[in-house]
């Protein structure tokens, strides 16, 4: 790499990440991106030009506003160094071309959508629809390189040039990537409503799924929800775990037998796994990450395994 256009790259993930951070706190209320300007969610003062710098602000400002003090999330912080570090690592990766592009786009994509769905439990369809769009477009200019490109050429042999070819096939993972994701969490969630009476998932997630297929194909779609289901799993049972010692300990506390205190701390530990609304694009959307930058290396290693 060379040093200086690296530092270029780093710098502008930085900005976009501060243009992510409007995003995350907007989308969700309904307003619009573009205007009024950035202002401080407590007091309404407008923040000046050399307050919004990216990461250099927040750490000049002990991560307060300047006008009424009160403190600025470091979430904030964290997304801006985040995307700086994902513009960075795909030009490393990748160097200066379309696998790039497609990547920083998908990578920003994501880590809107996950952190907007920490914060507010939604996945706006400002994200998640062009971020569709854009994985087929994607799909004619850099191969997804999965089942359709890999399987289908070596069983139908069309009249075409091998761009043409490869193309289409590109394209067709992506849409059929695009279907399994969406219609494997829509079967899902219409299972769980009916089988319990109460909505478990979201039509966003179906969305995000969509667009995840698009960017992966096929093959890493199914990984990434297979991956994204363990995790959250681990985290519901966890989060189980935790509320069932933390809530025992507190009756115990008050003198209560122990086999009383764990009977009741298990009846608040179910509550909290009845109606605990689980992110669940959070780990759809960190699992499609990873599926991206390592799933075919991990796929190799566990086939190779058997």
């Amino acid at each position: 790499m060379d040093p200086l256009f690296a530092a270029a790259i780093f710098a502008l993930g930085l900005a976009f990440g501060s243009f992510l951070n409007v995003c995350i706190y907007r989308l969700p209320l309904g307003k619009s991106v573009v205007a009024p300007r950035s202002a401080c969610p407590h007091c309404g003062h407008q923040i000046p030009l050399y307050d919004n710098l990216p990461v250099l602000s927040w750490l000049v400002l002990l991560g307060k506003c300047r006008n009424c003090r009160e403190p600025i999330s470091v979430r904030y912080l964290v997304v801006e160094v985040l995307t700086g570090v994902l513009f960075l690592s795909c030009y490393a990766h990748f160097g200066l071309n379309l696998a790039m592009l497609k990547s920083v786009v998908l990578g920003y994509l994501l880590l809107g959508l996950i952190f907007t769905d920490a914060e507010t439990k939604l996945l706006p369809d400002a994200l998640t629809l062009p971020g569709l769009a854009l994985g087929i477009v994607f799909s004619l200019l850099v191969p997804v390189n999965d089942l359709a490109t890999q399987i289908m050429p070596g069983l139908v042999r069309l009249p075409l040039s091998s761009d043409v070819s490869w193309r289409l096939w590109s394209v067709l993972d992506s849409l059929v990537g695009a279907v399994v994701g969406a219609s494997f969490l829509y079967g899902a969630a219409a299972i769980y409503l009916r089988a319990r009476g109460v909505e478990g998932m979201g039509f966003g997630d179906v969305k995000l799924m969509a667009m995840i297929g698009a960017f992966l194909g096929t093959k890493l779609t199914v990984l990434t929800i297979f991956a994204a289901s363990l995790a959250g799993s681990l985290f519901g049972v966890s989060t189980v775990l935790a509320v069932w010692i933390k809530r025992t300990r507190r009756i115990l506390a008050r003198g209560t037998s122990s086999l009383e205190a764990r009977r009741r701390a298990w009846q608040s530990a179910r509550l909290a796994l009845r109606f605990y609304e689980m992110p669940f694009g959070v780990f759809l959307g960190g699992m499609a990450l990873l599926s991206f930058l390592f799933g075919n290396q991990l796929l190799h290693w566990y086939w190779g395994r058997l």
